[in-house]
């Protein structure tokens, strides 16, 4: 039950176990050997992914009978209620049926009219009526036609205009396709026009009309009028978990989170489910937020899925695993311990960069003490800078565009946030060829302060030279996993401070579509190490069966507390 005002949750329940989540496809319980500690769930245990089989290798009997065993209690290949069971059975039933060949009757030879690919003249428009099957409703069947094929807005807009020409006024049907293919196509101007003009014409608009505006004013900052739209549809029939979702999707997207709480209660009385992507939303919006009352919605939308026997998809799961990892121990409210170094750290560890990895007997191997020194005198002043890009290692993440494209792109879109970048590269990038246009290089340039040291020179000290120069704000991107100069360090002290500062500040884009939007890396906000106050363990853990090379860390924490 989603209580109207949301109050604490308990969160101090003890438990003997920890659950393991996903092992070999099923959950398991890990007994706790820490008397007289008690072991919780911990704002840090997260979902894994459980491995693949290898089609190529053979089971053994024994390997067979264990797979079983773990599928199902019963020792059956799979059990009644096991996921995917149902379509198993379907599947074999199908196969029992051979090849046998069912007579289907077909289709009535009726002529269909095409859908134009470009805006047509009112000429155009009423020869084509004229050839249309059913004259009648060839309008309304035309913009049903563009809807589905979810077509050019200007072919609609063209439709409308020949309507108008030949009647003098457009029916409401048709403004009501219409609207739908503006809604769907993010139109969102159009749709703001549409209700002025709806709102004028008709006396009354159905629900249908008023579901579309509330998906087209809530992605706008009108969205508030989607809340009467809301009330105006609860006059006439219970809204739908869409029409609810909407609203809840844009209050919380504005940080009014009691309206959306307000409308996801008002839900439940109405005996209707929301949406996976409305409480996914919950969780996506309140990612920053540290406020106990919001905390205690979530753990009340967790247990409404506990109640409701609902199993969220992998998406809501995803935005629940980081919701959790939000830096602070959900359960026991321990601050764990920051990637961020401190001052003292930090500059512990700038002192030996610049002494083993930069000032280092082997530097002069990846670069010429001339290229150096003009290196660090270009870099002094033009201190300090937020973001140090290796611009060949950026441009090479894909090979769907040209590099100096992608390149721009990237830097592009870091300089939009009005952040100080400099861009390392290499002198042929400014030759001009297929892959490095000059047009681009000169838009670069525009937007980043950029240096190009030879051919023959490796840019990564320069890239942490200037990072960690600039001061302990400044992030670099790269894909770069910086080993070689990991070892270089003298001590494992600095060496574990290198790894820290490391995943603190490298950016690494994960994902990249040319004229799309681009996706980084979360830098996380607390160290992966064994963590301890006076009445907390907080200890990371290998997931059985999990590989992990040596740059990696585990996803999974173990929370003990200990007993009063």
């Amino acid at each position: 039950m989603l209580p109207r005002h949301p109050g604490t949750f308990v969160s101090h329940l003890k438990c003997t176990f920890t659950p393991v989540v996903k092992a070999q496809g099923a959950s398991r319980l890990l007994p706790c050997a820490f008397a007289p500690w008690s072991c919780t769930s911990s704002k840090f245990l997260t979902l894994s992914v459980g491995r693949q089989h290898d089609g190529n290798k053979r089971d053994s009997p024994s390997t067979h009978r264990e797979r079983a065993t773990r599928r199902g209690a019963t020792g059956t290949s799979f059990s009644l209620f096991t996921a995917g069971a149902a379509r198993k059975r379907a599947e074999l039933a199908k196969s029992k049926l051979g090849n046998k060949l069912i007579d289907v009757p077909k289709e009535a030879n009726t002529p269909k009219t095409p859908i134009p690919i470009k805006p047509l003249s009112i000429d155009d428009w009423k020869k084509m009526k004229a050839e249309a099957y059913n004259k009648t409703r060839f309008e309304v069947s035309m913009m049903e036609k563009l809807l589905s094929n979810h077509a050019d807005i200007d072919i609609a807009k063209s439709l409308l205009v020949y309507v108008t020409m030949e009647t003098g006024t457009v029916g409401y049907e048709l403004l009501l396709k219409y609207l739908a293919l503006c809604v769907q196509g993010h139109h969102l101007n159009e749709v703001l026009d549409l209700y002025a003009i709806m709102k004028t014409k008709f006396e009354t608009l159905d629900t249908g009309a008023y579901s579309l505006f509330i998906s087209g004013f809530s992605k706008t900052d009108r969205w508030k009028e989607a809340v009467i739209f809301l009330d105006s549809i609860k006059k006439m029939i219970n809204p739908s978990p869409r029409n609810y979702g909407d609203v809840i999707i844009s209050a919380l997207q504005h940080k009014e989170v009691e309206t959306a709480w307000r409308l996801l209660n008002e839900m439940e009385d109405r005996n209707l489910k929301p949406n996976e992507d409305t409480l996914q939303a919950f969780f996506d919006c309140g990612k920053s937020s540290c406020d106990e009352q919001y905390e205690n919605m979530m753990m009340n939308i967790l247990s409404y899925l506990r109640d409701n026997q609902i199993y969220p998809g992998e998406s809501l799961m995803r935005s629940i695993q980081s919701w959790f990892e939000s830096g602070e121990c959900h359960i026991c409210k321990t601050l764990l311990e920051s990637i961020q170094l401190n001052e003292e750290e930090y500059n512990i560890l700038k002192e030996c960069v610049m002494n083993d990895v930069i000032q280092g007997k082997d530097v002069f191997k990846k670069t010429t003490p001339m290229e150096l020194q003009h290196f660090q005198s270009f870099v002094k002043n033009r201190l300090p800078f937020d973001v140090v890009i290796d611009g060949l290692n950026v441009a090479n993440i894909s090979a769907k565009d040209i590099q100096s494209k992608i390149l721009l792109e990237v830097v592009s879109h870091l300089a939009q946030q009005n952040l100080r970048l400099l861009v390392l590269g290499r002198q042929h990038m400014l030759r001009g060829t297929r892959s490095w246009d000059k047009g681009h290089m000169t838009a670069i340039q525009k937007y980043a302060d950029c240096f190009f040291t030879s051919n023959i020179s490796e840019d990564d000290p320069f890239l942490l030279y200037a990072t960690i120069l600039s001061g302990n704000h400044c992030k670099f991107l790269s894909r770069d996993l910086m080993r070689d100069h990991k070892a270089c360090l003298s001590d494992k002290n600095t060496r574990r401070l290198f790894f820290k500062w490391q995943r603190g500040h490298q950016l690494v884009l994960s994902g990249y579509n040319p004229g799309r939007k681009m996706k980084f890396e979360v830098i996380p906000k607390y160290d992966t190490i064994v963590q301890s106050t006076k009445n907390t363990w907080h200890i990371p853990y290998e997931e059985e069966g999990m590989e992990r090379c040596s740059y990696e860390v585990p996803c999974k924490w173990l929370c003990l507390q200990k007993r009063n």
